[in-house]
């Protein structure tokens, strides 16, 4: 465009036009310029001929506030085409709030062909609240199924029973800002599966009765204070598990018999020990005994040193003991034969 302007300078010159003229040229050149690098004309005559009317001057100011006008005007147009009344300063604060006017802009669309109750205001809350409304209006209108992670409850009788369910949800717009997610849905149905399968007397009821599950989970309201209106539960899949009360009741026999053996051990060690010191004790009785004998002989010597004991005596006194010893080994001998 620069290079335009300076032609047309160059031709005015070589003309011989006035200098009035040239300067009214170079003016002319320089609005032309101006208008071109700030006024979006093809955008603002797309929205034209689509009959999505956007003045100039709100264009303008959009480019100046450095802000994606052509967004906008795209979003615009295909809210009027669908019939919906959006005004295009509604679409320019969400879209400076940081939201998606595209996924809006659409999401009201197909709420609109739905029948589905959704303004722009509560289109904007859930889009700033970092949920996909678009995403949100789809299942509303085509429900989703989750399906539960493989669940595990034990029954009264001790069976484990492995469980998964899949749960039919439609998005409820009502709730989408501050509701929960999916992420509560699944942990609310396994808490349902517990509670059912571990108030069941065996396990055998569950497995007869699987919708018991179902019903269970349904009474209890589960979609409370969620984003999300639950339909339906359906037990996929039921499978038995381990036999956890025997296993436990196995646990308990090892545990007992490992007390038993640490008490018989007990009572082995205190015997053990009860008989060292038996054995202590009777050493030093025998020491007692050989100190007592001992003392025999010093009283034996001061009785002959006192005259109170006689050679003749003491003769006496030792055939005594041999013949007290050899009746001793002669009734020992007797028994021996006897046996």
């Amino acid at each position: 465009m620069t290079n335009l302007i300076f032609n047309m300078l160059q031709f005015a010159t070589a003309s011989g036009l006035e200098s009035w003229l040239v300067a009214l040229l170079v003016i002319v050149g320089i609005l032309v310029l101006l208008l071109l690098l700030f006024v979006p004309l093809g955008t603002w005559f797309r929205a034209l001929i689509s009959k999505a009317h956007v003045s100039m001057a709100q264009l303008i100011g959009m480019k100046l506030r450095k802000i994606r006008f052509k967004m906008i005007v795209e979003a615009y147009i295909r809210a009027k085409k669908a019939g919906l009344e959006i005004h295009v300063d509604e679409l320019e604060t969400h879209i400076m709030a940081g939201g998606n006017v595209l996924n809006i802009v659409d999401a009201l669309i197909s709420a609109h062909s739905a029948n589905i109750e959704l303004t722009l205001q509560t289109a904007k809350a859930i889009d700033l609240a970092g949920r996909d409304v678009l995403n949100a209006v789809k299942v509303s209108v085509n429900p989703k199924v989750i399906e539960t992670p493989i669940i595990s409850a034990i029954a009264k009788d001790g069976i484990e029973l492995r469980a998964k369910a899949r749960v039919t949800v439609r998005a409820n717009i009502g709730r989408l800002v501050g509701g929960a997610g999916e992420e509560t849905i699944i942990a609310r149905v396994g808490e349902g599966i517990v509670t059912t399968v571990g108030s069941a007397e065996t396990h055998k009821q569950v497995l007869e009765n699987p919708d018991m599950i179902s019903k269970t989970v349904l009474k209890k309201g589960l979609d409370s204070g969620t984003a999300f209106e639950i339909l339906s539960i359906d037990i996929a899949d039921i499978d038995v598990g381990r036999n956890i009360g025997a296993q436990l009741q196995m646990d308990q026999a090892e545990a007992d018999k490992r007390i038993a053996q640490a008490k018989a051990e007990e009572r082995r060690a205190m015997a053990v020990a009860h008989e060292q010191e038996m054995k202590a004790q009777t050493q030093e009785m025998r020491a007692k005994v050989v100190e007592a004998e001992s003392e025999v002989p010093k009283a034996m010597a001061d009785a002959f040193r006192s005259g109170r004991l006689g050679v003749m005596d003491y003769y006496r006194m030792e055939n005594v003991q041999a013949d007290t010893a050899m009746r001793q080994a002669i009734s020992g001998g007797r028994k021996e034969d006897k046996k």
